[in-house]
């Protein structure tokens, strides 16, 4: 029965580790463009430095129409130079362009990249012809020319956050008629990731209804394939009520990925959300189930250093049909608690699987312990305490099972002997003598894997949890563990993992035959194996987890007397 339970855990865990090894797509190498590989970068005047968050420089260039030789409109509503727009709050400093009242940046303070610097939600070293975040659209190619090229009158330069509301506005009116307003709203006191977005826009005082051009997202992690870890690159994140043959669906997630977008790039429906997203951030429009429309494409770029990997980033055009008024806007991370005090339906967003029931009430107990710690890594070893404390009676119960079938183990061998060279059909009999032995010492043989089994969910819980939550990101522990979302760097806990998972076994009682008991032995060296590139936040869940079931094993061998079973 031992050998068994550690069958079924290594079979689990090789069902995980196929599935983020071949059925999880990594990112694909992306063919590079001769216009991609000769602009390799956003230039205004040969200037291609990313700003940062004290920084007040930025490119200030914006690509996304090709320029025509064309005389622009007079200009009735707008501004007579160039000018940077610098948004700012407790969370993030964004940077707007009056040419085209668009997004040049927007930076996360309490999110850091490789480097250390704030992660960057808008991508840099973009191909001139795409858009940034915010562009405009028109079904005349004129119109959106001179929405983008058009140098917009703000009403302020540096805007400062606090516990208020405040707004962005830009205008523009030329004497063809074009009319375009454009107002951000943002409340950091509700939404402090957010803004409201409101468009009006009109041709001798027809209305129109652009199509917004949100152009590459997303920046900050983009992909990264690391043993079991994974981490997803950009792609497109939608949930609402799908229009499908003309049949609209029942709400759900969908996520598209560049592969998808090949085949079907258009979605519209009644969407809560939409928008692109990778491993720990999102970027997405929030239209409240209304009636909306989002058209993706895929865009692979060459890679920023000469020895990184290729970009594959997702583009996106949305539509509101009735108009672009008061849209909430969200840029940030994928932390649950902020997307749910933003939009409750945002939490959507983290796909964290098939055991979410489970993984969201981990997470809440996991913030919760870190609350009051201030360490995650010491939260997940007391969380992970608690959790053992909790199934302590279902462990137990498994090692007086066992216990039991040790101690009728060569009651069992003799009648499996006395049956070993008798026909198929007799064989039944030995089954019934052995049923027999058990009902008669009152053992169950599933009572010694069924409580261990019901334990695995646990498991693959916290692998998901640990995997996608982006509060592990780049939280340290101790001493060499500065990130518990990457894998231990000099190796130590997955190698004290499998020391501990070779001692566990030594001190459990098994009944397994020779070939089981080969196969346990080279579970530790696989699990080693397996875990030298998992997260480190996982492997200390379950070096915690080993280090209780010992000491559990070591009490019940000591103090709880065999049972009498003669």
């Amino acid at each position: 029965m031992q050998g068994r339970i550690l069958l079924a855990v290594f079979l689990s865990f090789l069902v995980l580790y196929v599935y983020q090894a071949l059925l999880v797509p990594p990112p694909s190498p992306s063919p590079i463009t001769q216009e991609s590989a000769t602009n390799p970068a956003v230039t205004v005047g040969e200037q291609t430095a990313i700003p940062d968050v004290q920084s007040q420089s930025v490119p200030l260039a914006s690509p996304g129409v090709t320029t025509i030789d064309q005389i622009m409109p007079t200009p009735i509503i707008a501004d007579n130079e160039l000018k940077e727009i610098v948004v700012e709050s407790n969370v993030f400093r964004a940077v707007f362009t009056n040419r085209g009242a668009e997004l040049l940046s927007w930076q996360l303070k309490d999110h850091l990249d490789d480097v250390g610097q704030p992660v960057e939600l808008v991508p840099r070293s973009l191909p001139p012809e795409e858009p940034w975040p915010l562009s405009l659209a028109f079904e005349d190619e004129n119109l959106t020319r001179f929405a983008h090229e058009a140098l917009y009158r703000v009403n302020t330069t540096n805007l400062q956050l606090d516990d208020r509301t405040d707004s962005l506005n830009f205008d523009y009116e030329n004497s063809e008629g074009l009319r375009i307003s454009k107002t951000l709203e943002f409340d950091p006191a509700t939404d402090p990731y957010g803004f409201r977005l409101t468009v009006q826009a009109s041709t001798g005082g027809v209305p129109l209804v652009p199509t917004m051009k949100w152009g590459p997202a997303l920046g900050g992690v983009e992909s990264q394939v690391s043993g079991i870890a994974f981490r997803e690159g950009p792609r497109g994140v939608i949930y609402g009520r799908v229009l499908e043959n003309n049949v609209i669906q029942e709400p759900d997630v969908v996520r598209v990925t560049a592969s998808q977008a090949f085949g079907q790039s258009v979605y519209q429906g009644q969407m809560a959300f939409l928008g692109v997203d990778n491993h720990y951030f999102i970027a997405a429009a929030l239209p409240g189930m209304q009636e909306a429309s989002i058209q993706y494409r895929p865009v692979p770029l060459p890679p920023q250093d000469p020895d990184g990997d290729p970009r594959d980033l997702m583009a996106f055009n949305l539509t509101v049909p009735g108009g672009i008024t008061s849209l909430p806007m969200f840029l940030g991370p994928k932390d649950f608690d902020i997307l749910q005090a933003s939009n409750p339906n945002l939490v959507r967003a983290i796909e964290f699987g098939w055991f979410s029931w489970l993984v969201v009430p981990l997470h809440k107990s996991l913030t919760w312990v870190h609350s009051y710690v201030g360490n995650y890594g010491w939260s997940i070893i007391i969380l992970t305490f608690i959790i053992n404390v909790i199934i302590f009676p279902l462990r137990h119960k498994s090692v007086v099972s066992m216990r039991k079938m040790q101690k009728i183990q060569p009651q069992v061998k003799a009648i499996q002997e006395r049956y070993k060279n008798m026909k198929m059909t007799e064989k039944q009999k030995m089954n019934q003598e052995i049923m027999s032995l058990y009902r008669d010492r009152g053992v169950n043989p599933a009572s010694g894997c069924l409580p261990m089994l019901l334990t695995m969910p646990i498991l693959f819980a916290f692998y998901r949890l640990l995997s996608m939550s982006i509060e592990i990101r780049g939280a340290p522990f101790i001493a060499w563990i500065t990130d518990l979302s990457a894998h231990d760097p000099m190796y130590v806990t997955p190698i004290v993992m499998g020391a501990s998972m070779v001692l566990q076994q030594r001190m459990t009682p098994s009944q397994a035959d020779p070939m089981q008991q080969k196969m346990m032995m080279l579970m530790p060296i696989v699990f080693t194996a397996l875990f030298l590139y998992a997260p480190a936040g996982l492997v200390l869940y379950w070096l915690t987890s080993n280090a209780i079931a010992i000491g559990q094993q070591a009490v019940t061998n000591r103090f709880v007397p065999l049972p009498n079973v003669t």
